[in-house]
């Protein structure tokens, strides 16, 4: 296994998102830089001296087996509980901290966690003026739940709660989108429908993107550089040098055999 030591740039690097809404000001991806990072649950060593420089509006994605630290790191990196030693910072073309605002990162997690008191357009409203609630209602039309809008939770399937989640999450433009395996109980046929969704607000929003995922297939056509995981440690990276929209291929294919031979190797 071999540890990551780069080069971090400490200069801004703005990213200028193509095709934003007019209705919203563009929304600057945040740079992430991760240094010397460790995590420990009582003796248990989850995360070992981890590097990782993430760059503004990048889409990465994060494989390896269960329990190798991938839902441990995105929980890190959204501030939901802190590290044992090293460094999170975040840097964009306006600040540099170690933390910032809840308004600037939006988390998918496998459990949907809406509030069952309020219907599923409420839900994705959640939190958005009132000048934004036609983008929830936009939203909820391209995961397919448009006419399921005044329905409670508790009415819907599991995929269906996963769907109205992940719409809530992209309506919020975040600087910052982290995706803990969001997709995994859709259909096959939504699952495909979700990740265009998910690539387009990326290209839209030019928010930086991080997805936890055991797909090596999904891995490969939403993310620019697929990271693998070994516990706790970064044991290879990948650069998915295709082009957008993705389609498969032989290199498609060939990459996606190389992510997974490399996966099943640990």
């Amino acid at each position: 296994m071999t540890n990551l030591n780069l080069n971090i740039n400490q200069n801004d690097v703005e990213l200028i998102p193509e095709n934003h809404p007019e209705s919203q000001e563009p929304v600057l991806g945040a740079e992430i830089l991760i240094e010397q990072l460790y995590k420990f649950y009582g003796e248990v060593k989850v995360l070992e001296d981890l590097d990782l420089h993430i760059q503004p509006g990048e889409f990465l994605a994060i494989v390896g087996r269960s329990g190798c630290g991938k839902s441990t790191l995105l929980r890190l990196i959204a501030q939901l509980e802190k590290a044992s030693f090293g460094e999170i910072k975040f840097k964009s073309a306006r600040h540099l901290r170690e933390g910032i605002t809840n308004d600037d990162i939006r988390v998918m997690f496998q459990d949907p966690r809406l509030l069952p008191w309020r219907n599923i357009l409420q839900n994705v409203q959640l939190g958005l003026p009132k000048s934004q609630h036609a983008l929830a209602e936009e939203l909820l039309e391209k995961v397919g739940l448009k006419e399921k809008s005044g329905q409670w939770p508790s009415q819907l399937s599991g995929g269906q709660r996963q769907r109205t989640a992940l719409a809530r999450a992209l309506s919020h433009t975040p600087r910052i989108l982290l995706l803990d395996e969001p997709l995994g109980a859709l259909d096959a046929l939504t699952r495909l429908e979700m990740q265009s969704l998910i690539e387009r607000l990326w290209k839209e929003q030019g928010f930086t993107a991080i997805l936890v995922t055991h797909d090596v297939s999904e891995a490969v056509q939403l993310a620019d550089r697929i990271i693998l995981l070994d516990k706790g440690q970064i044991a290879q990276s990948f650069q998915v040098n295709l082009p957008r929209p993705r389609k498969k291929s032989i290199t498609f294919a060939q990459l996606e055999q190389q992510v997974l031979d490399a996966v099943l190797a640990t």
